[in-house]
C-alpha cells in the first residue's frame, strides 16, 4: 500500500483551512533534499506558515511538498520531501498530527527489501503480513 502521510497531510491541511485556522508545518531541515532558508532553521528544524496568504503555488504531492514563500521580504522556493515533515497543526488551537519518524525508516527498509528481491523473484505462495 501507499504511505499514509501524504493523504493525512492533505486532509489535515484542508481541515485546518476550512476551520479558519492557520496551518503550520514542522520540518526536519536535516533530511536530504530539503530546501528551506538556512537562516530560519533552529536546532535542525523549521516551522513554516502554510496558509494561502503566506505561500504561493502550493503542491502537496505523494513524495514532496513544494511552494514559494517569503522570508525577511525575500522570495524562496521551498521543497520538502514527505519524510521531512514531522507535524502539521493549527496555529491557535495546536490541533493537528505528529508523524512518526519510524514510518520513513520502515518505508526505506521495505523499499530496500523489495529491491533486493528483484523483479524475477517468484512468490513463495505463503500469506504474509507487513507492518505498515
Amino acid at each position: 500500500m501507499k504511505p499514509q502521510r501524504p493523504y493525512l497531510l492533505r486532509a489535515l491541511y484542508e481541515w485546518i483551512i476550512d476551520s479558519d485556522e492557520t496551518p503550520y508545518l514542522l520540518v526536519d531541515a536535516t533530511v536530504a533534499g530539503v530546501s528551506v532558508p538556512e537562516a530560519h532553521v533552529q536546532d535542525g528544524q523549521i516551522v513554516l506558515n502554510m496558509s494561502p496568504n503566506a505561500v504561493r503555488d502550493l503542491v502537496i504531492d505523494d513524495a514532496f511538498v513544494m511552494c514559494g514563500g517569503r522570508f525577511s521580504g525575500q522570495h524562496f522556493e521551498l521543497y520538502l520531501p514527505m519524510n521531512s515533515i514531522r507535524a502539521i497543526y493549527a496555529k491557535d488551537t495546536r490541533e493537528g498530527m505528529v508523524f512518526p519518524e519510524e514510518e520513513a525508516l520502515m518505508l526505506d527498509a521495505t523499499e530496500a527489501a523489495e529491491d533486493q528481491k528483484g523483479p524475477d523473484a517468484s512468490p513463495d505462495n505463503k500469506p504474509g503480513l507487513r507492518l505498515v
